[in-house]
């Protein structure tokens, strides 16, 4: 090999579970001149920032800032600033990123009490309250919308056990924020993480988060330094606050990805980008039952922003999946888990979630299913008499 030729990405209609696809302003963004992280204009830049995030999050937080790394780093970094060893969390999992809190928690020491139930389903309240048997605990952990089984979780039963059982309440929305009401302040949230891959329609790379106030006293009330020195909110809030402390490198150019996409969040308006979600996922759903497809989740636990979809018996999952991608250039997601070649995920998440996308993904995958010989109708009425309702 004499030399290696520029990078040249398949254009790819982005239908699973993250990334979304990225509006052609927020790749400008990213391309623009780099500046130094203690610039005045980027520390600027990085204050708009922080307004937006406490806009979309729905909140008057201060503590509101974008932890560099993905999703998961935003996890990490509530759970390591607010758990100590000793701690005890109690912790819902019916499904992957369930389960995932709960192996950091225990990482940072804390006694960790899990919330068991079905995946593709919502847990109850009182599944948390059986499961403490009246021990009082540190947190109360929640998945907001699993990306792995396509379920949004209700938060405000939650809330009164975090309060009976004086717990601070962490909540993951890596797929909700931008998609759907998150209402952090509303629904007296203390910790809630994201991504900016799914809703936000940004590339991957930061997890905005935000702090209550009193999660914010909580960490300040700490008996042991935060085990993650990269992720110690006390350090890194001395760079986005006032007093500019040198504390790692900003990721620049993904603030400016950032900054761009969240104004776009704000130029549609929360309300009008909620309620588009909500329109293209039921378009999709209509058109998948039509396919004689069956949804995991009931519909009134259902997220809007992912679906997850039962693949037929006698139908090939990767079969299925390499034809969407290779003839029709459409990607979505295989199941995770005990899901593992069992369902399908499709994302309608940001700028991924409008008409032609979901026309687009009813007849990749009615051209899949075909293929395998399984009977598939015309999905596109279904899904059209779903738009000229709404």
């Amino acid at each position: 090999m004499t030399g290696f030729p520029p990078i040249d990405p398949p254009p790819r209609v982005l239908l699973g579970p993250g990334p979304s696809a990225v509006p052609a302003s927020v790749l400008r963004a990213l391309g623009l001149p780099t500046v130094g992280h203690l610039d005045r204009y980027f520390l600027e830049i990085g204050d708009q920032v922080g307004a937006l995030l406490r806009e979309v999050f729905e909140t008057k937080n201060e503590l509101t800032l974008p932890i560099s790394g993905t999703g998961s780093a935003g996890m990490e970094a509530v759970l390591a600033n607010l758990l100590e060893p000793g701690d005890r969390a109690l912790i819902g999992v019916h499904g992957v990123f369930g389960t995932r809190m709960a192996e950091v928690a225990r990482r940072c020491g804390a006694e960790v009490v899990e919330v068991t139930g079905d995946w593709g389903r919502a847990l109850a309240a009182e599944d948390f309250r059986k499961a403490a048997q009246g021990r009082g605990m540190k947190l109360v952990c929640a998945v907001h919308a699993e990306t792995s089984t396509g379920v949004l979780q209700p938060l405000e039963p939650l809330r009164e056990v975090a309060d009976e059982l004086g717990a601070l309440f962490v909540v993951d929305a890596v797929t909700s924020l931008g998609g759907l009401s998150v209402a952090v302040d509303a629904r007296r949230l203390d910790a809630v993480y994201s991504g900016t891959q799914k809703c936000l329609s940004c590339p991957p790379g930061l997890a905005p988060l935000t702090f209550s106030p009193a999660a914010a006293a909580a960490l300040a009330r700490r008996r042991t330094p935060v085990q993650s020195w990269y992720l110690d909110l006390t350090l890194v809030t001395r760079y986005w606050g006032s007093e500019r402390l040198y504390h790692h490198t900003a990721p620049i150019n993904m603030i400016y990805g950032l900054h761009e996409a969240l104004r776009l969040v704000h130029e549609e308006g929360l309300e009008a980008r909620f309620r588009r979600h909500r329109l293209h996922a039921a378009a999709l759903w209509a058109g998948l039952e039509a396919l004689g497809l069956a949804l995991l989740v009931p519909a009134a636990e259902r997220l809007p922003t992912l679906t997850t979809v039962r693949i037929p018996e006698g139908v090939d999952d990767l079969k299925a999946r390499n034809l969407l991608l290779d003839e029709f250039g459409v990607e979505i997601g295989g199941g995770l888990g005990p899901l593992k070649g069992k369902a399908w995920r499709i994302g309608l998440m940001g700028a991924s979630a409008d008409r032609r996308n979901v026309n687009a993904c009813l007849c990749a995958l009615r051209a899949a299913l075909a293929a395998q010989r399984y009977p598939a109708p015309d999905p596109i009425p279904a899904a059209d008499a779903v738009y000229g309702a709404g």
